[in-house]
């Protein structure tokens, strides 16, 4: 399968299916616009610079909010939880996407902003692959991103929602992020990595894309 970056909290995941999780336009954040077709399309929660489904092409079913479904085979559960650390009083609610593709688990984190609870970390359960937010100011900064990791062990982490060249959001860069990870379980992989089963690493591994 395929996992292809297309900017800020924006993810292709490709195996038989298309799952595309919180699609922007691109030119409201200053970046490049997603060129991208789904067969599933996952929205954490409608904010701009999350919510864009007119630049999705392609037959989709979506889904936006808590819940467990079967979405063209593609088991999903979607479990609530704030934008901030103050139960949502700030920014609102968030949907945690957590989907199954090709014998791995994925789980979106989209806009999360608060410590999750243990009810929240036992109904995720065994996570391989999570997609968290590290830049700060409306997320999770990179320590309440790390403390995330340690409690969910996932075999592939990969920080989303950072600052990078051009977006206009003032967000943290991923360096704080990675601030104490040892250089040998990070890796650098460009926009787009092949994955399957076999090749989720032992212990974590910190996977950063670029642009």
């Amino acid at each position: 399968m395929k996992i292809i970056w297309h900017g800020h909290s924006c993810f292709e995941v490709s195996d038989k299916v298309t799952v595309v999780i919180d699609p922007h336009d691109g030119k409201s954040l200053g970046i490049k616009t997603p060129s991208v077709r789904a067969d599933v399309l996952l929205i954490s929660h409608d904010h701009f610079d999350h919510n864009c489904s007119r630049v999705v092409k392609g037959d989709f079913v979506t889904m936006r909010e808590p819940g467990k479904k079967e979405l063209k085979g593609v088991k999903v559960l979607g479990l609530p939880a704030y934008h901030d650390d103050a139960e949502g009083t700030k920014r609102g609610k968030v949907t945690l996407f957590r989907f199954d593709i090709g014998g791995i688990r994925f789980c979106h984190c989209g806009d999360l902003g608060q410590d999750l609870g243990d009810q929240q970390v036992q109904a995720l359960g065994k996570v391989d692959v999570l997609f968290v937010p590290v830049g700060g100011v409306f997320t999770l900064d990179g320590e309440g991103a790390q403390r995330l990791v340690d409690r969910l062990q996932p075999k592939v982490v990969v920080p989303m929602h950072f600052r990078i060249g051009g977006l206009s959001l003032s967000i943290q860069t991923v360096d704080g992020f990675l601030a104490g990870v040892p250089e040998n379980r990070v890796r650098r992989v460009g926009n787009e990595v092949d994955l399957e089963k076999e090749d989720l690493p032992e212990d974590t591994e910190y996977w950063v894309f670029s642009p």
